[in-house]
């Protein structure tokens, strides 16, 4: 090869990677084969980032000497940040400070909300405990959103993407916590209030005698109502209504009592009534699911007491939801006692669409009826197919305006309970009370992105056959295979063989 030639090829391979890097350096370009897109930032927060008006400057605290299992993690924090300034077209500008290398910048980030973690890491042979900071704090003018520790995985996105929004809204809209019939306070919903405070601003409200509930409530929320509401406040709900309001119900229209084993129905406060003249009706009977949750119960054995899980079908694992905004995302719903609905809307221009459903193996269970916490369920106790536990419906509920109606049957599955009684929740239960509210609000920026991440994957529910052809399959299907395999092994070498014989090498 001639040497000029040599010369042109290195110089085109040259200006080849050159060309390469120049783009690389507009572009930001990654692929991800994850299942559940960690990698890849949703449509939400592309929206929020495309229609930033001001700068928004972030810092990260965030240690460098961490140990292997966060170095990851800082990393995807780093390519995440890159993928949201280009993404932002200079509206986000970050750096990254070291809190552990000066004194200053340590006493500013705790300052400032950030407080270490302690981790672990290994030196020599030893393991020893370090401070790790890894936090931001987010600059807009002079507001500013601190995010303590921002969590590895699909989290990072989600808690940087809300403090962008708490940072970017003006006014937020507002939403009204009926209170006055039973209701718990608004303490009782910390884990629901924490989600809903970054859209809006969420104020207890008091139907009144002489007031209609104003129009500037973006949605009414009626959370495990207790108390007979007064037909005056029902028709100030219609009227509500009327003028194209939300309105979002979790109410129990059954009394699960596990402390006395009884289970019976709780008489109507005025809602049950209220909705079937909108078409929609709350089944008096406890729906009983074979896939389901666990209670603990002590058992005796022996000189010892210990506690045991036991699988209680009253408490139905809801995975299956349907294709709407208010479920979208969702993987596993925990429904303690719940009922089921029917539907048949007596306008025509009214959708009614079913949110979430039991399973195929579910059964229906009429009160009063006592709990037996050692019953030894079996398939016929699961007749009753699928049942529909949560509805949405849109269009003219009352009057000829437009409004929403979400209805869950179950008043507690997403509350923390009062005072030292606050307990966590399963977060998909709350994921579905935010999404059904956001939606009702018309505002579903953040529905795919709460979800966003694999919380649970729970095991299809097999009935006792296919669980005999799998386990016996598993046995005799590789058998099959080895056997099949030399047979055609056996027969290829008698093949040869008899080539071999006859003179064809």
């Amino acid at each position: 090869m001639k040497r000029r030639t040599v010369i042109t090829q290195l110089l085109i391979f040259l200006a080849i990677i050159v060309v390469v890097n120049l783009i690389s350096e507009q572009v930001f370009l990654r692929l991800d084969f994850t299942s559940d897109k960690q990698y890849t930032l949703s449509k939400a927060t592309k929206d929020l980032l495309g229609e930033l008006n001001d700068v928004i400057t972030i810092t990260a605290y965030y240690s460098e000497d961490l140990p292997p299992q966060l170095i990851k993690s800082r990393k995807d924090f780093v390519d995440l940040l890159i993928e949201y300034e280009n993404r932002s077209d200079g509206n986000i500008v970050y750096e990254f400070i070291n809190p552990n290398k000066s004194e200053e910048d340590e006493t500013k980030a705790q300052q400032a909300g950030i407080s270490p973690i302690m981790v672990n890491v290994r030196e020599r042979d030893q393991v020893k405990q370090m401070r790790a900071y890894m936090g931001v704090i987010l600059q807009m003018g002079d507001k500013q959103e601190v995010v303590p520790v921002i969590q590895p995985g699909s989290g990072m996105e989600y808690s940087l993407t809300t403090a962008i929004k708490k940072l970017s809204l003006i006014d937020k809209p507002k939403i009204a916590f009926i209170q006055g019939h039973g209701e718990p306070s608004l303490n009782a919903s910390v884990q629901l209030l924490q989600q809903l405070s970054i859209l809006y601003d969420i104020e207890p409200y008091t139907i009144t005698d002489t007031a209609e509930i104003p129009k500037f409530y973006k949605t009414l929320t009626m959370i495990d109502p207790k108390d007979t509401i007064p037909e005056d406040h029902i028709r100030k709900i219609d009227n509500y209504l009327s003028t194209g309001g939300a309105v979002y119900i979790a109410y129990s229209n059954l009394q699960g009592d596990l402390s006395n084993a009884y289970l019976q129905a709780a008489p109507d406060i005025g809602l049950k009534s209220w909705l079937v003249g909108k078409g929609i009706s709350m089944n008096d009977f406890y729906v009983v699911d074979a896939n389901c949750g666990a209670v603990s119960v002590r058992q005796q054995q022996g000189p010892f007491v210990i506690n045991s899980q036991v699988q209680f079908p009253y408490f139905p694992i809801i995975t299956n939801f349907s294709d709407h905004p208010a479920s979208q995302g969702l993987e596993s719903v925990i429904l303690p006692f719940i009922s089921s609905i029917t539907y048949t809307p007596l306008d025509s221009a009214v959708n009614i669409k079913p949110l979430a459903f039991t399973s195929e193996n579910s059964g229906v269970i009429s009160p009063p009826a006592y709990v037996d916490i050692n019953k030894d369920w079996n398939e016929n106790d699961f007749r009753d197919g699928q049942q529909v536990i949560a509805i949405a419906a849109e269009g003219p509920l009352s009057g000829t305006a437009n409004s929403k109606l979400v209805l869950i049957p179950n008043g507690q599955f997403a509350l923390n309970g009062e005072g030292q009684q606050q307990q966590q929740v399963n977060e998909d239960n709350v994921n579905l009370a935010t999404n059904a509210i956001d939606w009702l609000s018309d505002d579903t920026g953040l529905i795919d992105l709460r979800t966003k991440g694999i919380t649970n994957r729970p095991l299809d529910q097999l009935d006792d056959t296919e669980k005999s052809l799998i386990k016996y399959g598993n046995v005799i299907v590789p058998i099959l295979l080895i056997l099949v395999i030399g047979f055609i092994r056996k027969q290829r070498y008698a093949a040869k063989k008899q080539k071999w014989i006859q003179g064809n090498y």
